[in-house]
């Protein structure tokens, strides 16, 4: 403790010193509980949320685990106020439960009256009881077992759902191992969801998520609806579901905007979910078309907000979500927790890096200047139009240029925003362009040429920031993004740390200009790499010169 890497102070903020010698180790148990706020060079400031302290209790960590880890690294003594806190907010995990009553009702539960007492009295819980059999236990309205969650969670009592759920009608479906087997990693993640039968798994990306999940199939055995972002993603996981289990092609369907198919495994795209005819969602009959007994939830941090309300009712379905990242810009992790369910398996990327299962990646910050006229144009600019002007710099132009000439026969994507400034990127690099407005078919033949290696250099929006498997691209170059999104930076960071046959470290540039909101925003979006390990070095324009 004498000369720890840690200082924990009373307002659970935990300082971290990056340059002490066991910062990385520290960083690594930390993270199981608390989450990084900022990442300038030398300290790092981490706060102790009660979400974050809730998903590493349901992960199986103790309240002691989380203290001994303060205890063991911190420089000063832990603030009695926040040991006492930290015990007192974990315990309040599990004080309520959700479970079967002998006729099948559903009851909340509690081992200590007085917080059912107190939950019971809370207006919004009220109208979701509907009995009260004995001092210890309510009657929760059929359909509210989603709702009660949720409202619980608000009001600091998460309830832990021992209900059990529908087997759903039984499908056979087994792993096809005969090439490969499940590594160490994702074996653990698929006994642990097995065993708790809800939850999300954490895996960076390349890690190998949608093997999670196809032997989370394996394991249930039963009609699954895998719900996914677009088209492109849905058609990756039909292949890998073909190639890496017993499934056939007439057991799978996809369920989308081109195509409506129900399978016994149908694979359905968030839009159709959230699509409208006359102000009414068209498609939900999918959700209830079969009686399924797995739904699985990939990239779940872009889970859109209706789907939430959705997954509400399917509270009696297993449900896996899938993720790199529980990060949510809008703020809805706690509907994760209560309705996807709580963080059941988290591996950290340098983990898994150092495990040799993803490849090692080297971030950088390049720094573009604007010229005088730029500059001008910039502040007398709005605020709403500041960060398109900077994130658009054409300075960038030819930092790109600077950069793929310093990169000779490596894959390379060049990664914006604004499709204006894609196209010229597009023109200045004589290199095709995918967007959202690029056909899906077109979208699959130049990525299959990307990953065959005829085409080495691609330009791409954010259709590419999940979901693509594009194993040997070896360097990515960020020339806008949206604004401090945590969660793209991480996405789009995780295009490159697919295993690579070359087995050399991966380069991730971010151009930023300089003395701008973009720069500003830049350190935001770095919060959630940061807080995995990795490290950003700053270079000016004339470091990158080839």
């Amino acid at each position: 403790m004498a000369d720890g890497p840690l200082i924990v102070q009373s307002d659970r903020t935990v300082l971290l010193e990056v340059a002490h010698p066991d910062a990385e180790t520290a960083r690594h148990d930390l993270a199981v509980f608390a989450e990084l706020e900022r990442a300038p060079e030398h300290i790092h400031t981490y706060r102790i949320t009660r979400l974050g302290l809730w998903n590493a209790r349901a992960a199986g960590h103790t309240a002691d685990d989380m203290l001994d880890t303060l205890e063991r690294y911190t420089r000063f003594p832990v603030p009695p106020s926040v040991s006492t806190d930290l015990r007192e907010t974990v315990g309040r995990y599990g004080r309520l439960t959700i479970e079967r009553g002998d006729d099948g009702e559903l009851l909340l539960r509690t081992t200590d009256r007085a917080v059912i007492a107190e939950v019971a009295r809370n207006k919004r819980i009220q109208n979701l009881l509907v009995g009260h059999p004995d001092p210890d236990s309510f009657v929760i309205d059929a359909w509210a077992r989603g709702q009660i969650k949720q409202e619980l969670l608000k009001i600091g009592w998460p309830a832990e759902d021992l209900a059990g759920y529908t087997p759903g009608t039984p499908h056979e479906i087994a792993l096809d191992e005969s090439d490969w087997h499940l590594r160490p990693y994702q074996q653990k993640a698929v006994d642990t969801f097995a065993h708790d039968g809800s939850g999300v798994v954490v895996l960076p990306c390349g890690a190998g998520k949608t093997l999670v999940g196809a032997a989370a199939m394996a394991q249930t055995k039963t009609t699954t609806l895998i719900l996914v972002t677009n088209t492109v993603s849905a058609r990756q996981w039909r292949d890998e579901l073909l190639k890496r289990t017993s499934l056939t092609e007439d057991e799978i369907g996809e369920y989308s905007g081109q195509v409506k198919e129900i399978k016994p495994v149908t694979i359905a795209t968030y839009q159709i979910l959230t699509s409208k005819r006359k102000g009414q969602y068209a498609h939900l009959d999918v959700l209830d078309a079969l009686d399924w007994g797995l739904i699985v939830y990939d990239e779940v941090h872009l889970l859109p907000a209706p789907v939430f309300k959705l997954t509400a009712d399917l509270q009696a379905r297993r449900r896996l979500g899938l993720t790199a990242t529980l990060v949510r810009e809008d703020g809805r992790e706690g509907d994760v927790f209560s309705l996807i369910g709580p963080k059941r398996f988290d591996a950290p990327w340098k983990e898994i890096e150092q495990q040799g299962y993803i490849s090692p990646a080297a971030c950088y910050e390049v720094r573009v200047d604007l010229p005088a006229s730029e500059r001008l144009e910039y502040a007398a600019a709005a605020d709403d139009q500041r960060y398109r002007l900077a994130a658009t710099a054409p300075a960038k132009i030819d930092a790109v240029r600077e950069i793929v000439a310093r990169h000779p026969d490596e894959q390379i994507l060049v990664i914006g925003q604004y499709l204006d400034q894609l196209q010229e990127l597009s023109d200045a690099l004589d290199a095709p362009q995918i967007t959202g407005a690029t056909p899906v078919d077109e979208r699959e033949r130049l990525f299959q040429a990307f990953r065959d290696g005829s085409l080495q250099l691609v330009v791409v929006s954010k259709v590419a920031n999940f979901s693509v498997d594009l194993p040997e691209a070896s360097v990515a170059i960020q020339v806008s993004g949206s604004f401090g999104s945590r969660q793209e930076e991480a996405q789009r960071l995780g295009r490159l740390l697919r295993p690579k046959q070359s087995d050399h470290t991966a380069s991730f540039y971010t151009l930023i200009a300089r003395d701008t909101v973009d720069q500003e925003f830049a350190q935001n979006r770095q919060r959630f790499l940061a807080e995995q390990g990795y490290s950003y070095t700053i270079l000016d324009t004339q470091d990158i010169a080839a």
